[in-house]
Formats: C-alpha cells, structure tokens, sequence
C-alpha cells in the first residue's frame, strides 16, 4: 500500500493545472471588466475574439469563458449569430439604476456610521489622500480606482451579506459611467469635497448626513452622465472613450 507522501506527491499533479486556470479565468475576466470600465471597449462594441486574445496572450477558451462571466454580470451580449458585444444601456436604465444605486449607497453609509472600525476609517482616509495625489498627476485610472475603493469600503463596513451582493451587482453595470462621469476637472474637484464630507461624517458617526451625502453624489453623477449621454447621441463624435 502507497505512503501518504507517495499519494501526495501523485495527486499534486492533478490538483496544480485546476489552480493555474482559475487563476488565469479571474484574470482574463478582471483585464475585461476594467476594459470595458476604462472606455478601451465601447458600449455596442462588437468583440473580435482574435484580437482579444493576442492582446491578453490567451487562446480562446479562457476568453471565452470569461465572456460567458460577463454576459451574466450584464456587461456583454452575445448573440449566436453575431457574436459578442459590448452592452449598452439606455437612457431609462441609466436614470433608473443610478437612483436604485443611490439607494443602495445611502442605506450601506447609514449602517456603516453604526458599524465601521477606526482602522476601516483610516483607510478610507488614506485612499482619499491618494486620491488627491491621482488627482494632482492628472491620473485618471488612479484617481478611479482608489475612488471606487472607498465607496467599496463603505459597502463593507455596512456588515450586510444581501445588501453587499445587489451592490456589486449593479457597480458592474455602471462602473463604466461612473469612470467616464471623472473625466472633467470640475467633476474631480466636486467628488474630492464630497468624500471629504463622507468621512467628517463617517468620523462623527453622523448616519443621516452619511446617508444624504451618498445619495446626492451619486444622483449627481446620474445628471452628469444623462447629459453626456445625450450629447453623445446628438454628437457621436463629441465623447472620446
């Protein structure tokens, strides 16, 4: 009869390529998800599955997979005959999602004034000083990133399993709006001073002003992008993504 060791070292074989392509399934889908957040692949998009894979260095299974995450996630439509494409929301669904995401967002820093750690704090704040420092390089992505990982760690600090799931959810839809909705000055300046508030009242343990303070930021984003949306469709050449 074989060892311990002996069947260790014969299943380790096995168990090792189930690793690797999960690894690589997560990051073939993240690489997706933060092209399609950045602009680089357009609502209404059409994919070409060739280009994508010599750009990623993967062959076509792996992306198609991928595809198939994001097309449940609602951020690809594939169509059997015409292949897939970037999805595109409408008007009506932005408006509408948007006002649920305020919601969502307003109720999780309601919860969170009640729950949230000093050190959950402190990262906030540490994320919003990074954020001015993206901000002050003309970093865009930067900026972005450390912008959504604040109203992330808000979600967080809410320590509400259903609430958590409908929030991440939805951000994958709109992440792309709410990326472009950054793109002018005035915009990046108006989100610093509302984080700034975000944490006085996080620091206050103020969850009704938490609450009006996420609920108007993002009702104000909803704004931005509708006009920029019909901007867009007047003027197909007026938005650069």
């Amino acid at each position: 009869m074989q060892n311990i060791e002996e069947l260790g070292a014969l299943a380790s074989p096995r168990l090792m390529p189930k690793v690797e392509r999960q690894r690589l399934h997560d990051m073939v889908v993240e690489h997706l998800r933060s092209f399609i957040t950045e602009g680089v692949l357009a609502p209404g998009k059409k994919l070409n599955e060739r280009e994508l894979c010599e750009t990623l260095g993967i062959s076509r299974t792996p992306l198609r997979e991928a595809l198939k995450v994001l097309a449940v996630e609602g951020l690809i439509e594939i169509n059997p005959n015409r292949g897939a494409s970037v999805a595109r929301m409408s008007e009506l669904e932005i408006r509408e999602t948007f006002e649920l995401m305020s919601g969502i967002e307003a109720f999780a820093g309601e919860l969170a004034c009640e729950r949230i750690t000093l050190q959950e704090i402190e990262e906030i704040k540490a994320l919003h000083y990074a954020m001015v420092v993206s901000k002050n390089q003309n970093d865009l992505p930067g900026y972005y990133q450390r912008n959504r990982a604040i109203h992330d760690l808000i979600n967080l600090a809410a320590r509400n399993s259903a609430l958590r799931q409908v929030y991440l959810s939805l951000n994958r839809r709109i992440q792309a709006l709410r990326f472009l909705s950054n793109q002018q000055a005035p915009k990046w300046e108006r989100a610093l001073h509302d984080h700034e508030e975000m944490i006085e009242a996080l620091q206050a343990r103020d969850s009704k002003r938490l609450s009006s303070i996420l609920r108007h930021h993002l009702l104000e984003k909803r704004d931005a992008i509708m006009l920029m949306v019909r901007d867009d469709s007047e003027h197909p050449d007026s938005i650069r993504r």
